[in-house]
Order: C-alpha cells, then structure tokens, then sequence
C-alpha cells in the first residue's frame, strides 16, 4: 500500500469515527428533553 493510499484510509476512519460520535452524543437518551423543548415550544399555543 502506497503511502497516499495509507493516508486516505486513516482520514475516511478518522471521518467515520467522527460521525460515530456525533451520532451518539445526538441520540444519546440523557439529551432526549433538550432536543424536544424547541419543538414543544413551537408547538405550544402562547394565546
């Protein structure tokens, strides 16, 4: 394997890593009231 070849692989894991992160800090249950507020509050009638 090429040294570029090398490089490509390490970033596209470094990526997919990244996202896996991102992913479960997002879906994670202890931010489940958080992420629904706004749209509780979009949804509240304020007349």
């Amino acid at each position: 394997m090429s040294v570029s070849g090398l490089g490509y692989l390490i970033f596209t894991l470094l990526l997919a890593v990244v996202m896996g992160g991102i992913i479960a800090y997002y879906y994670n249950p202890k931010r489940k009231q958080k992420i629904e507020e706004p749209k509780r509050r979009m949804l509240d009638d304020e007349q």
